[in-house]
């Protein structure tokens, strides 16, 4: 069941039954979709575990793969559905499993060896050092981000022997996947777990724009051959939320762009775009043109091709046929018809019919047979070669004949659709290790500024972090005022530029630094290969013991556990290294590529003060690109001085100083070390509420 000799598969989005019957019916090679828990759309009308062995049948009878969606972070409390999940989906035999999560990528790796993994796009990979990582962990294909161009899609396909997947066509979300915390701040609703509310679609205004956070679809299906050019292996329809002619349309505009046609960009632009599509990323053209939003033109065009889309699927006529076969029939006095069918994956049945009769004035022709065998129509199958061998003056209905092919492609059916279960060990699942806590947390402190830095801030935290060339211009500057306390916080996305980057931390090493924070699995990577202590930042997700245990398999010497996490989930998670949580900060609720500040005020401006955008309200959401990518920071700081006492159970806190002032980081430090109120008005996140 593999796509067209030497092109890429067009792997197709299957949010409800009749969006997988559109993709089924317009030609894709494989399509994802998940069941009714732990998936990153939880929205959608989905699966069910108890048809989900059916619903593997049906698309592997077709020719096509099932890729099925675990690709959420996954709370220590969902780790038995996790496992009800994963062995119904080896029981059912899908072709892969994509994964979010670090922990349930090594309970999958531990009770089921045998199951490929799929990195999620949620993963965060944007370059060949994080693919690496997750190569090492067992994976076997990788989603890459997005936002890649043409150029960094090709290097990370070039940097890993694993299969590279990238989106062709779709949504496009404002952040980074992975690293979007803002549905999850503002209402409990989590992207890394399939509930994202989508606020990002709401008016909020930088510049001259008034949708600052929303981005155009993205398509490339009219560019996929430099697509495939890249090394990418299959390429991706996002839109599991869609509707079935929306996939109708997405999968044939793919295969006519393959097959060297015109695809109808036009009636996919009609049945969803926002504002028209772009290329933007691929080509390296970040700026204004990237954005866009849902119109009333927008919405009102669907109407007019919604029956043409329809009838992609709907219309046995115009249904793709993928299954290519051969048939070998013969026909000789005295015995049954005889029927052999042979498929492109080398299944093979065989039928017998009715014994033929002499004829008594038209006899049963080779022609006449073909005609009647190649008549398939509403099955997976077109016939590629006919082999017959009939004796003269012998005769079989053609009544006879259509019998014996629908009772060999049923028969091919079963051998396709037969189960090809993946062997699932629940005795498998450990209990992950703890490590003793600290009596008393030790302060960390991430700074944005290295203004924001003070002698009483390195004399009070255990660890001071800073951007790599803000700390390097600081080292150059002054001497190294206690290295050994200092942390080098790596770019959060870091698309190009590692050749700069690991200059930047061999000279960083020569001043005696040892500690580098780690975001995601490029980063940890390049640290790794220098020889740092590698911190973990919260944008690696780890809200389960399992993920803390794998992660900190990288070499990890702590870990700050995901925003995501109440304290009293935090605390109760199991780690083999200290842990942590972050107590203070504007937290960042996005990581972007197109910074709207850029694209709609400017640099220099941004630069003057104006690095904000407004939300309906009149809130204002400063950006910051002191760590490479953009960040959208909360308007509000968390703030916990006031409640010292519940910080306990843990082996260390974050402050993180983003807008502050050095005056109002001393003061606010000195809250930390005393207790103290904080000043104006103030958040405590998501440590007292559970996300969704």
């Amino acid at each position: 069941m593999s796509a067209r000799a030497g092109q890429p598969e067009v792997l197709a989005p299957a949010g409800s039954p009749a969006a997988l019957d559109a993709a089924l019916l317009c030609g894709a090679d494989a399509v994802y979709f998940g069941v009714d828990v732990l998936n990153a759309r939880r929205n959608a009308e989905n699966f069910t575990l108890e048809h989900l062995a059916d619903t593997v049948r049906r698309c592997h009878v077709r020719g096509v793969k099932v890729y099925l969606t675990l690709n959420i972070v996954v709370l220590e409390q969902e780790i038995p559905q996790l496992m009800r999940a994963a062995e119904a989906a080896c029981a059912a035999g899908v072709d892969a499993v994509i994964v979010q999560d670090a922990g349930e990528a090594a309970i999958l790796r531990s009770c089921a060896p045998k199951m490929p993994l799929h990195a999620s796009t949620q993963m965060v990979v944007h370059n060949a050092e994080g693919a690496r990582r997750l190569e090492s962990m067992g994976f076997s294909r990788v989603v890459a981000a997005r936002e890649c161009t043409r150029e960094e899609l090709a290097a990370i396909a070039a940097g890993t022997s694993m299969q590279v997947e990238a989106f062709v066509h779709g949504a496009l979300c404002m952040s980074v996947s992975g690293q979007c915390y803002l549905s999850s701040v503002l209402g409990r609703r989590s992207g890394n777990r399939g509930l994202c509310a989508q606020p990002c679609r709401l008016a909020f205004t930088a510049g001259g724009c008034g949708h600052a956070l929303s981005l155009k679809d993205m398509s490339l299906i009219e560019r996929v051959r430099e697509l495939q050019k890249t090394g990418v292996c299959s390429l991706k329809i996002e839109g599991r939320m869609k509707r079935p002619e929306y996939v109708a349309a997405a999968v044939t505009a793919c295969r006519a762009a393959l097959a060297g046609e015109t695809p109808d960009m036009e009636s996919l632009r009609a049945v969803f775009s926002r504002s028209g599509f772009t290329d933007g990323y691929f080509d390296g053209r970040i700026d204004s043109s990237l954005f866009g939003y849902r119109q009333k033109e927008d919405v009102t065009a669907a109407a007019g091709v919604l029956g043409k889309l329809e009838n992609l699927y709907a219309d046995p006529r115009r249904q793709v046929q993928k299954v290519g076969v051969e048939m070998a029939f013969a026909m000789k006095a005295g015995a049954p018809a005889f029927l052999s069918v042979l498929d492109c994956d080398g299944n093979c049945v065989c039928a017998e019919g009715d014994i033929p009769q002499a004829a008594v004035s038209r006899p049963t022709d080779p022609d006449r047979a073909r005609a009647a065998l190649c008549k398939t129509g509403g099955t997976p199958y077109h016939v590629e070669r006919m082999l017959c061998s009939i004796a003269p003056g012998l005769m079989l209905p053609a009544s006879s004949i259509n019998a014996l092919r629908r009772d060999a492609l049923a028969k091919l059916d079963g051998q396709r659709g037969a189960p090809r279960p993946v062997r699932f060990d629940a005795a498998a699942l450990w209990t992950p290790p703890d490590s003793p806590r600290a009596p008393r947390p030790a302060l960390h402190v991430r700074l944005y500024d290295p203004k924001q830095l003070s002698e009483e801030m390195m004399e009070e935290a255990a660890l001071v972090t800073l951007p790599v060339q803000a700390l390097l211009d600081l080292l150059e500057r002054d001497g190294p005022p206690c290295p050994d306390k200092l942390c080098a916080g790596l770019p959060r996305i870091l698309f190009d530029g590692q050749d700069r980057l690991r200059a930047q931390l061999e000279r960083l090493r020569g001043y005696g630094v040892k500690h580098a924070a780690v975001g995601n699995p490029g980063a940890a990577q390049i640290a790794a290969d220098y020889g740092f202590l590698m911190h973990g930042e919260p944008f690696l997700n780890a809200t389960n013991s399992y993920a803390a245990e794998a992660l900190a398999g990288w070499g990890l010497y702590d870990l700050a556990l995901s925003f995501e996490l109440s304290l009293d989930a935090a605390r109760a998670l199991r780690s083999p290294v200290p842990r942590g949580v972050t107590v203070y900060g504007r937290l960042p609720l996005m990581t972007m590529r197109a910074c709207p500040v850029k694209a709609f005020v400017g640099c220099a401006r941004c630069r003057r003060g104006e690095n904000f955008i407004t939300d309906r309200r009149g809130e204002s959401f400063y950006t910051s690109c002191a760590y490479g990518c953009a960040e959208l920071l909360n308007p509000m700081p968390l703030f916990m001085a006031d409640r010292l006492d519940e910080l306990g159970g843990f082996d260390f806190v974050e402050l993180r100083f983003t807008t502050e002032t050095p005056a109002d980081c001393a003061r606010i430090l000195r809250a930390y070390r005393y207790g103290g109120r904080c000043d104006g008005p103030f958040t405590r996140g998501l440590l007292y509420k559970t996300v969704l």
